[in-house]
């Protein structure tokens, strides 16, 4: 029996012409694929516009520099981070840029990580671990509110109470920066703190404790405040009590709404930090790492500037001047 020589006519030259270039295209792209490294933005809360544009800042250097990246909130959650760390080493993640929840409870995620041969660079807030993160970016909280209460003992002409709300207590921002403020403010001894409470950094807590504090202290000159969100805050305590034209109120951060109010002579003072220059700074040590370097310093601090109503105009909130 003789079989017939052709069972399937010859597909015209285009055809196979076409087939081959899809397949040259699919290929390509999977290759792509297959290189592409992932880095992850992981953020303790994405419900305060600084870590927003911390978190957005970090994502966009990283894609400049040709990486996917991913923004992860953790919620202030220290569980919620842990699990944002345990899907990140599975899913092969090359570096995470971190800004940890609490600078003790971090700590095991980040050495997770390690273990696994992910960096991890932290922003802004830092652990209590040197060998653990690759390097920690974080401005130098001392030495601006040393700079900032210096400012607040000339506006007080040295006498008269105020409040301190504090930040999250578990972060060492929280007590780097109450500590930089009282190696000023404690050598005056007609300035007298009346209350020291925290507000976990967040705006609503600290409009909720400050207006319970003025229940018992009505008659305060100043409230310190760890960082804007919580200024803001205390600033809408005053308003509500009719003490908003006689209270001074100092925050941290450099925060859009904040500058706003310092240029609306609402609040007296800041200390300008850049999330945005924190941000890139770790996305490009994150890039530098993945493609050999291993000589970081343990921390990489950033300066702090002291933003008032007499040089407002000299500045840009978040850092956005430069």
């Amino acid at each position: 029996m003789t079989l017939p020589t052709k069972l399937i006519p010859p597909l015209p030259i285009k055809y196979l012409l076409l087939f081959l270039f899809l397949f040259l295209i699919t290929s390509c792209n999977n290759d792509k694929k297959e290189s592409a490294k992932k880095v992850a933005v992981v953020i303790s809360t994405l419900n305060n516009p600084w870590f927003v544009v911390l978190g957005e800042s970090a994502a966009e250097r990283a894609r400049e520099l040709g990486y996917e990246a991913t923004i992860f909130d953790s919620q202030n959650n220290t569980s919620k981070e842990a699990e944002h760390f345990e899907n990140l080493i599975a899913a092969g993640y090359s570096a995470i840029l971190f800004n940890p929840t609490d600078s003790e409870g971090s700590v095991s995620n980040v050495k997770r990580a390690k273990q696994a041969g992910v960096p991890t660079f932290c922003m802004d807030r830092e652990v209590n671990s040197l060998d653990d993160p690759a390097s920690q970016i974080i401005s130098d909280n001392f030495s601006g509110c040393v700079e900032l209460g210096e400012y607040f003992v000339r506006k007080l002409h040295k006498k008269g109470k105020y409040v301190e709300l504090l930040g999250l207590v578990g972060d060492n921002n929280t007590w780097n920066r109450s500590k930089g403020f009282h190696s000023v403010v404690d050598h005056f001894p007609d300035l007298k703190m009346v209350a020291q409470q925290s507000a976990d950094f967040d705006r609503s807590k600290a409009m909720e404790v400050l207006e319970s504090i003025l229940q018992s202290n009505p008659d305060i000159d100043a409230v310190f405040c760890g960082n804007d969100a919580m200024a803001m805050g205390a600033y809408q305590a005053l308003v509500a009590s009719g003490k908003a034209d006689s209270v001074m109120v100092f925050g941290f951060d450099g925060a859009k709404d904040v500058m706003d109010a310092i240029n609306n002579k609402r609040i007296m003072a800041t200390a300008m930090q850049s999330p945005k220059q924190m941000a890139r700074t770790a996305a490009e040590l994150a890039d530098e790492y993945i493609k050999g370097r291993r000589d970081f310093g343990a921390k990489t601090p950033l300066e702090v500037e002291v933003v008032t109503q007499e040089n407002i105009n000299q500045f840009n909130a978040y850092g956005s001047n430069e």
